[in-house]
């Protein structure tokens, strides 16, 4: 049996003895208020003659769930992970023997040790989502037209002439008019080679 196949088996299990307990505890406690409540109308308390305190159902419910929780947990790491699609997917390495997402991740620690020298990932980390939408494809295309912009944005032309005027105002971008459209460029720093 693999380990996907015991994690749904086992965790049906320990939701069917909760909604088990669950009923069970519901159903002493309904049994422990009509027996009191005959207890008063004869004279005496039946409730403490008949009946299991509903309390002990919960109670027992919740060990009985949290021990089948834990003993599955201790041997489930000797449950062997056999083929077909159950099978986690091994990470690709690379040709120096790591994982190519440990080989990404070194790398993107190196360009990020310095932020003065990548300014342009600088800038668009610390931008809105929308600013950055609007950035991101002047930085790539510079010279795009805001009606390429507003295409590649998916934003109103309202949205994108606010935007672009926006990162206009903090140098982020400069436009240039040609004819009834703008062309937009990054600002000289932005632009600059990294």
């Amino acid at each position: 049996m693999n380990r996907r196949r015991a994690d749904l088996i086992v965790g049906l299990l320990v939701v069917v003895v909760l909604v088990v307990g669950g009923a069970l505890t519901v159903q002493a406690y309904q049994q422990q208020r009509v027996l009191g409540g005959m207890g008063t109308m004869m004279g005496g308390s039946m409730a403490t003659v008949h009946g299991t305190n509903p309390l002990w159902y919960a109670l027992g419910t919740l060990l009985v769930a949290a021990i089948v929780g834990v003993l599955y947990l201790t041997v489930r790491d000797s449950l062997g992970v056999s083929g077909g699609s159950d099978q986690f997917p091994r990470e690709p390495i690379g040709s120096d023997g790591r994982t190519l997402d440990s080989q990404a991740a070194d790398e993107s620690s190196k360009r990020t040790q310095n932020p003065e020298e990548q300014p342009r990932e600088r800038v668009l980390d610390l931008l809105p989502e929308d600013e950055r939408r609007i950035l991101e494809p002047v930085l790539t295309s510079p010279g795009i037209t805001q009606i390429e912009l507003r295409d590649r944005s998916d934003f109103s032309k309202s949205k994108v002439s606010q935007t672009v005027s926006e990162l206009e105002k903090r140098g982020l971008l400069y436009r240039e008019q040609q004819g009834r459209t703008y062309r937009i460029y990054p600002s000289e720093s932005l632009s600059q080679d990294e």
